[in-house]
């Protein structure tokens, strides 16, 4: 069973930055896609950002500009750089993977826990 473990969320001042950090652990990992959704209280599981093995990147219209995602190829892990944080970027982060490059939630196989950022005015 592959589990995603994520880390780094915190509370920050709108503005601020904060990293998340997604390792996998358990069985062997050879997802291609990795990617980051985030849910925010009473509203849908929506798409961050998402990365190829290769290393091409798609982000949301919402965050591109102070997001970045970024993959450590040795590790299987990949990082959410935010920064330039606002109040509506507070949410649960999820970090998930999948074989087929996608925004839709639907097409990731694993998730992790989630980690809570919560952004202060």
């Amino acid at each position: 069973q592959v589990q995603l473990v994520e880390s780094g969320g915190g509370v920050v001042q709108a503005g601020g930055s904060l990293r998340l950090s997604c390792v996998p652990s358990g069985s062997t990992f050879s997802r291609d896609i990795m990617g980051w959704f985030r849910q925010a209280p009473g509203k849908e599981r929506e798409f961050v950002a998402t990365i190829t093995r290769g290393g091409s990147t798609y982000y949301a219209d919402s965050v591109r500009g102070r997001f970045t995602i970024s993959r450590d190829k040795a590790k299987n892990a990949v990082d959410l750089q935010m920064s330039s944080l606002k109040p509506d970027d507070t949410a649960i982060y999820y970090c998930a993977a999948s074989r087929t490059l996608s925004t839709r939630k639907e097409m990731y196989d694993d998730w992790g826990q989630g980690t809570q950022v919560t952004v202060s005015s």
